[in-house]
């Protein structure tokens, strides 16, 4: 092959490596990557996406009840409860992976939920946001694994992130500051983190670059799941 023709095959196929941000640095990077862009501009500085609803404006400008809380709480813990049976059960090998993180949050969740009890708060029965992601994860991890680790990453390593932030607004304004264990880990969360992110390269270590696109063309479908339980907090 002429070298010429040698250096244009090398530049397209540089080319075609750069359409995936962040594919150098492993394929959490990439879903990071997708999930940053679909955050507005008020939550993060790589967000691309326009406010349209309530719980899409900064933290910082929500108005939260304690019965909406409440709302979210019991929705939230439906979601987790959900995913934690999946992995126990483990439709698929790789799921396997993900048992026993220390980011599993449905026992935390039940104390929180037994400490507004003993406040004498009603806790409210799950409502359909909660029920609707819950059904839409157990179908889904039965025939597509690509699609349910999407759901996966973005539930828990949002919630250590912009989530931690939602709980400290609602503990200023609705709980005297009072710390819940829904947002409490055992351990250091920075290294619980980096344990499943390398789980999480590993498992996708397997996946064909379509299999990867897949994954990755959920994330929209992942928001909008999460975002219907959040905007419980604003009801």
């Amino acid at each position: 092959m002429p070298m010429k023709a040698v250096i244009v095959a090398a530049t397209t196929a540089e080319k075609a490596k750069k359409r995936y941000p962040g594919e150098s640095k492993g394929f959490v990077e990439e879903m990071r990557f997708v999930a940053m862009k679909l955050h507005t501009r008020d939550q993060a500085k790589e967000g691309e996406k326009e406010v349209k609803e309530p719980e899409e404006k900064a933290v910082t400008k929500w108005e939260p009840t304690i019965e909406g809380y409440l709302k979210f709480l019991v929705d939230s813990k439906v979601v987790y409860d959900t995913l934690e049976k999946i992995i126990e059960e483990t439709a698929y090998p790789s799921y396997a992976e993900f048992r026993n993180t220390g980011l599993e949050r449905s026992a935390s969740l039940a104390k929180d939920l037994d400490w507004f009890k003993e406040q004498g708060y009603t806790i409210p029965e799950p409502s359909s946001p909660g029920l609707t992601y819950a059904q839409y994860l157990k179908d889904l991890s039965q025939s597509d694994p690509q699609a349910f680790i999407c759901h996966f990453y973005n539930i828990y390593f949002a919630h250590t992130a912009g989530g931690r932030m939602i709980g400290k607004k609602v503990a200023e304004k609705l709980l005297n500051n009072k710390g819940l264990e829904f947002y409490k880990w055992d351990g250091d969360l920075s290294q619980l983190l980096q344990n499943v992110r390398d789980k999480l390269n590993k498992v996708a270590e397997e996946w064909t670059r379509e299999e990867k696109n897949h994954c990755l063309e959920e994330t929209e479908k992942s928001f909008k799941l999460s975002g219907e339980i959040l905007r419980l907090i604003l009801s």
